[in-house]
């Protein structure tokens, strides 16, 4: 009884013929029988045990065991990589938050010079402050206000700190407000 050995063309045959009028080969659900159980009674069984199949099968791990311990030679260059990624990542500079500011100077009255306003604005020196562009814009009756740009380090300078120090020239400047804030 069987099939013979279903890796040569004549044990397929035998097992192509067997099925041919038959929609499975038998047994019943958790029933297990050697291989060579199964098949035409006429047929020898070529097989030989079951086991030494099932042994051969049990070499090939295909997911790697993890009761298997690291190799000393893996283990020194996982080391030595990781060494080298944070050697790498403290040499990269840190990323500075940077805010681009619209700042509204507005003057006491239309007889201010606001010349010397810009250059009161513009003699504020801070570590992490830059000024950059300015222009006078109208506000009516004649009086006009500064609008200045300037970008800042976050963690340095922030918007307190600018209306304190530009407010400080009572002669020249009303208020001041921040017309726009964006990061960069």
């Amino acid at each position: 009884m069987g099939f013979g050995d279903l890796k040569s063309p004549a044990g397929l045959q035998v097992l192509n013929d067997y099925l041919a009028d038959r929609s499975y080969i038998e047994g019943l659900p958790g029933v297990k029988k050697a291989l060579g159980k199964y098949g035409p009674a006429d047929v020898e069984d070529t097989t030989g045990s079951g086991a030494a199949d099932s042994k051969d099968d049990d070499d090939i791990d295909l997911f790697g065991s993890d009761d298997e311990e690291e190799s000393e030679e893996a283990k020194r260059l996982r080391e030595e990589r990781l060494a080298q990624y944070e050697s790498k990542k403290a040499k990269k500079p840190a990323l500075v938050a940077k805010s681009s500011i619209l700042l509204d100077v507005k003057p006491w009255d239309d007889e201010t010079d606001m010349g010397k306003l810009e250059e009161c604005v513009r003699s504020i020196q801070a570590d992490g402050l830059v000024w950059g562009s300015s222009k006078l814009v109208p506000v009516g009756y004649g009086i006009k206000k500064l609008q200045i740009q300037c970008v800042v380090e976050d963690d340095k300078v922030g918007t307190d700190l600018l209306e304190e120090r530009i407010t400080a020239f009572e002669d020249y400047v009303q208020s001041m407000d921040v017309a726009a804030f964006n990061k960069i």
